[in-house]
Parts: C-alpha cells; sequence; structure tokens
C-alpha cells in the first residue's frame, strides 16, 4: 500500500502504505481526474517527496538486480575433476540462491494474512504499541546486521574500484592497464601486441597517474591497493562440530563492522536516516536471496500477494491499523517541511526479485544465442536380430561459451569507457560481456515506473489508502509477458529456470532442418551399465564383508599399541590438535593478485 502522512508500515505485511486526506465524497472518477493537475500542484511537496521515494525504489531495484547476477546455466559450468571436485573455485554466482516454490502462491497471502492478523490483535490486547515496537526494533536490528553489512560492503567494493580501476583510458585513446606485479602501469604497442611500460609508477588512474610521488608515497599507494584488493581465508575451526573456511576482503570486515555500529547508533537515537539506511539493506539483501525460480512461479506469487493486499487494504481494518501503530525500520520514509511520505520494503522486494529474474533471464539468452551445435557421433549396439549390429547416428551437441563475470566494473567502466560508447564499453571482456543485451530489464523497470506514477496518481485522485500491488503487479507482469510475446521467446520464458536443471555440459540434441533444436538425446544406457557394475561390485563385497569383520577386532588392537607411539613427536613431545581455532590469513605479498 502506499501512504503518506507519516504512515508506518506493518511488520508482517511488508508492503507499502500511503495515507492522506479523508475522501471526497460526491464526485465522480472523471471530475476527480480532470481536476489531478490542481490536485498536483496544490500538493508539490508531497509530489516531490513521492518523487524521491520512486526514484529511491528504482535505484535499489536497479542496483540489487545487478548485484544479483551470477553464472547463467547456458554458460559453461566449472571444470571438474575426476573425483567431481571442482579444479578451480566456485564463483558465488554459481551458486543457487534460495529459489521460491509455486505452492508459495497460496502459503505466502495465507502466512502473511495470518501474521498480519495476529499483529492486530496483540496491538489491541496491549493497548500500547510501544511495547511491541521496542521488542520489533531489537529484532530488526539483529537480523539486519547481515544485510547491511553486505550492502555497506558492496559499496566500499565499488569505491575501490574507482579509486584503484585495472584500465584506464587517456586522452589520446590509448589504454592502460594497472600491472600490480611490476608496480607499474603498461599499454600496448600501435598496430602491436607488444606492452610498453611507462614511467607511471603509481596504481592511481587518469591524471592522478602523472603526479610525482616519492617512491615511499607509490609504495604505499600499492600495499594498500594490495590490502583492499587481496581475499583473506578465515578459518573457524571446533574439534568435533565444525571446520569451515571462506573467503572475504577487507572491505567485507569494515562493512561488518561499520553495519554494528550503525544498528547500536540507530537504537539509541532513532533516526530516521539509519532506519532508511536498514530498510535499503533488507530490500537490497532481499533481490539478491531471493529467486521466483520461473517466471511462471512469480507470475502466480506476485498475483497471489496482489489479490492480498487488496483486500486487507479496502476490505479489513488491520493493514491501516498495524500501518499507523508499528514504528519498526522496514519501510523507507523522507520528510517534507510539511509533510512526510513512505514506501514500504514489500513494494521494492516483492516486483525487485521479479525484475532480477528478467535481468538474469537477459544474461541468460546472452550467452544462450552464442551456444555452437557441432555435429558429434553416436555408436548403438543392436541385439534385438540376434546378432550384434553397430548403428552410427550424427547428433549436435550443444557447446556452451565460456562465462566472464561482469560484476565490480563500474569503477574500469567509468575510468575507461568514453561517452560515446557508454551503453557498449569493450576495453576489457569484462567490461563487454557486462554491456549484454537487457531488453526485459529495462521493460520491467519501465513498468515499474509507470505503475509507481499511477499509485500516486490514485493516491492524489482518491485521498485514500491504496494498494500498492494493485498497480505494480500487473506493471510488471504484463510489460514482461508482452515484451516475449513481440519477441516470440515466450517458449524460452517459459522453459528458463534457476533450480539447477537447465545447468548441464555436453548435452546432446536434435534440430531441424532450421538449426532449431527440437528434442534433448537422453544417453541412458550408459547409466544401465553403470548400474550393472555397481551391482557386481555390491556383490563381491558382500563375500568379502565377512572377512573384513574377522579382521576388524584385529586391527583395532593394533592401532590402540602403536597411538601411544603416534602421539609422540620426534622430540619427544606429545602432538596435539586445535579444540578451537579462528584464523585470518591474508596473502604474502610475492603472490598478491588483483582478484
Amino acid at each position: 500500500m502506499a501512504s503518506n502522512d507519516s504512515t508506518l508500515l506493518a511488520a508482517s505485511e511488508m508492503s507499502a502504505a500511503n495515507m492522506t486526506e479523508p475522501h471526497i465524497a460526491n464526485q465522480t472518477f472523471a471530475e476527480k481526474l480532470s481536476g489531478l493537475l490542481a490536485i498536483l500542484w496544490e500538493n508539490r511537496a508531497l509530489l516531490v517527496l513521492e518523487c524521491r521515494i520512486i526514484f529511491t525504489a528504482m535505484a535499489c531495484i536497479y542496483i540489487g538486480s545487478h548485484a544479483a547476477l551470477r553464472r547463467p546455466p547456458s554458460a559453461n559450468p566449472p571444470k571438474r575433476g575426476k573425483k567431481g571436485g571442482s579444479r578451480e573455485r566456485r564463483d558465488e554466482e554459481d551458486q543457487f540462491v534460495q529459489g521460491l516454490l509455486p505452492s508459495d502462491a497460496i502459503m505466502f497471502p495465507v502466512l502473511a494474512g495470518v501474521i498480519l492478523i495476529g499483529l492486530y490483535y496483540l496491538i489491541k490486547w496491549l493497548e500500547d504499541p510501544n511495547i511491541l515496537n521496542n521488542i520489533l526494533k531489537v529484532y530488526f536490528s539483529s537480523i539486519s546486521l547481515a544485510s547491511l553489512g553486505k550492502l555497506l560492503a558492496d559499496f566500499l567494493h565499488i569505491l575501490t574500484g574507482f579509486v584503484f580501476p585495472t584500465v584506464w583510458t587517456a586522452k589520446g585513446g590509448k589504454l592502460y592497464h594497472i600491472d600490480p606485479s611490476k608496480r607499474s602501469q603498461w599499454r600496448k604497442a600501435d598496430e602491436s601486441t607488444e606492452q610498453l611500460y611507462d614511467d607511471k609508477k603509481t596504481p592511481l588512474p587518469g591524471r592522478l597517474s602523472e603526479l610525482r610521488l616519492s617512491d615511499a608515497s607509490n609504495k604505499l599507494l600499492w600495499e594498500i591497493r594490495r590490502l583492499l584488493l587481496d581475499q583473506w581465508t578465515v578459518r573457524l575451526s571446533i574439534h568435533g562440530i565444525m571446520n569451515e573456511s571462506f573467503n572475504v576482503k577487507l572491505n567485507d570486515i569494515t562493512g561488518a563492522v561499520l553495519a554494528v555500529g550503525a544498528n547500536v547508533l540507530y537504537y539509541t537515537t532513532e533516526s530516521t536516516f539509519l532506519s532508511n539506511l536498514m530498510g535499503y539493506a533488507f530490500s537490497y539483501a532481499g533481490i539478491i536471496l531471493m529467486s521466483p525460480t520461473t517466471f511462471g512461479t512469480g507470475t502466480a506469487v506476485l498475483f497471489g500477494l496482489f489479490f492480498y493486499d487488496i483486500y486487507m487494504v479496502f476490505y479489513t481494518p488491520y493493514m491501516v491499523t498495524v500501518a499507523t501503530k508499528l514504528d519498526v525500520p522496514i519501510k523507507l520514509v523522507f520528510e517534507g517541511p510539511t509533510k512526510s511520505s513512505m514506501l514500504g520494503l514489500g513494494d521494492i522486494v516483492l516486483p525487485g526479485i521479479f525484475v532480477g529474474l528478467c535481468l538474469r533471464f537477459d544474461h541468460y539468452m546472452y550467452y544462450y544465442r552464442q551456444r555452437k551445435l557441432v555435429p558429434v557421433e553416436l555408436k548403438h549396439e543392436d541385439e534385438s536380430s540376434g546378432q550384434l549390429v553397430s548403428n552410427t547416428q550424427t547428433r549436435r551437441m550443444v557447446v556452451k561459451p565460456d562465462y566472464v563475470n561482469p560484476q565490480g566494473q563500474w569503477g574500469d567502466w567509468f575510468w575507461s569507457t568514453r561517452l560515446v560508447k557508454s551503453f557498449s564499453p569493450d576495453a576489457t571482456p569484462a567490461l563487454k560481456a557486462s554491456a549484454f543485451p537487457k531488453t526485459y530489464f529495462y521493460t520491467a523497470m519501465v513498468g515499474y515506473l509507470i505503475a509507481m506514477v499511477m499509485t500516486l496518481a490514485m493516491l492524489l485522485v482518491y485521498r485514500h489508502a491504496q494498494p500498492a500491488l494493485l498497480y505494480l503487479v500487473p506493471g510488471v507482469i504484463f510489460a514482461v509477458w508482452l515484451m516475449g510475446m513481440a519477441r516470440g521467446e515466450l517458449r524460452e520464458m517459459w522453459a528458463y529456470t534457476e533450480d539447477g536443471q537447465l545447468d548441464t555440459a555436453d548435452t546432446i540434441v536434435e534440430v531441424d532442418g532450421n538449426g532449431n533444436v527440437i528434442d534433448v538425446v537422453n544417453e541412458s544406457k550408459g547409466d544401465d551399465k553403470d548400474a550393472k557394475d555397481k551391482t557386481e561390485t555390491k556383490a563381491g563385497a558382500d563375500s568379502d564383508s565377512k572377512s573384513e569383520e574377522k579382521t576388524a577386532s584385529a586391527e583395532v588392537e593394533r592401532k590402540e599399541k602403536t597411538d601411544g607411539s603416534k602421539r609422540k613427536s620426534k622430540d619427544g613431545k606429545e602432538k596435539q590438535y586445535p579444540v578451537f581455532l579462528f584464523s585470518i590469513n591474508a596473502p604474502a605479498p610475492s603472490v598478491s593478485s588483483d582478484s
């Protein structure tokens, strides 16, 4: 729901609210619409506030959707070793996030309604909402640590990319590459691939690279750059319970520390700015971590909440009462000289996860169009006639293009891209990959903008609380599906899923005369053979199990005798193992890299 006049949002509802003056009676819709310009002029202060909210919401969806990009299933998956382990470290974009199910189209509205009604009667029973407000403030402050830390860390990563990019373009069009291994900058010679190192000894780009700094200052800048860009390994080990390690950067740690400080400051000052910052972090993390999985599921879930929002706003007192009584950091509030306006996080997160799905589908189609169908010959053995006959058939194998990570390129784009190439940068492979066509994403963003403007118009015309999802859901959903129909890609939209089913390698397909894929060939003979081999192996293992059991006790006795000697090291002292270990390891300067 959309609202102003300092109306606050219910925690359970996570949808926007707008409250204005009482309904103006005895006026038809045409009369109210004809007086819309006069209403806009009279409420110009409110209009400015609403424009700020619309811009903030769209900026959150834009940034969150790009942060949610990961390797699409149409690009090459990571190479795996013989034992199934990854030969190279899996990047964060290869990890699948929490996906929604079709049943969530029913469960989401039901659970939201139960929580909303429960909060309504709890407020009525307590008679003083401040008690519940204090409890919810502590709760939301605690769970916001991770999302706020993520938001601040990503902001610091972007800022670091602007200060220490990897490439930049000079006025003459020469592209300079910053080389941390030699602590210098190089460019390619004219019409040659030879690397020419200039006298630029600083990691700074542009005119800053022409500064004549002392060797000590340059060394300090290179060390700062390495410190900010290198990945650190954090290990936490508790004997017998857990042994985990993960990679972080200094900005991640700094973001977590700043998030703790912001939470403490918010709880003591109740600052509106910090409340908005926490709400923005919730929305940002929600768009990154949640996925509708498929376009069908996303459409069903949003339309389920569409009807829920309409019913709760227009036909019950629950939504308005809870929204006006609770003051918790799950909304964006903007204050003006005489009025204030707000937007609930649900009107950002719920359409935002669908818009993010559209951007990832654009990413998927970008690599999908680059795939190649290579002819392969498949041999089949047929024994149906009583004789062993080998048949050879020619099929096509799908060869996927290699994936290039487009994230974290804001700094390189700023320093290496001219204005005429703002939407088609090509200085590096990563910048080129980041400029993939975003047809469905931009369509969804335009639909969201039009729906938000319509929400504002209806709010001013009717001067009554408006369920924003009433306009946002059709605006975003219909715009995307109509674009798919216009482009003839409804089949691809319906088949697209983020549950991992499409993430396959060496797929054999059948094609028609035009080269279009009409079927996927499933080779099952190899699986049947493997199953047979496993059965034979199991039979042999059962025959050996009895003899192994006989020698087990003897082996235990032998190990007990030798354990005492193994526990002692060469110097005669007993060996030890860590019961609790927490460590942070940074790479040595000699092996540092721009990761």
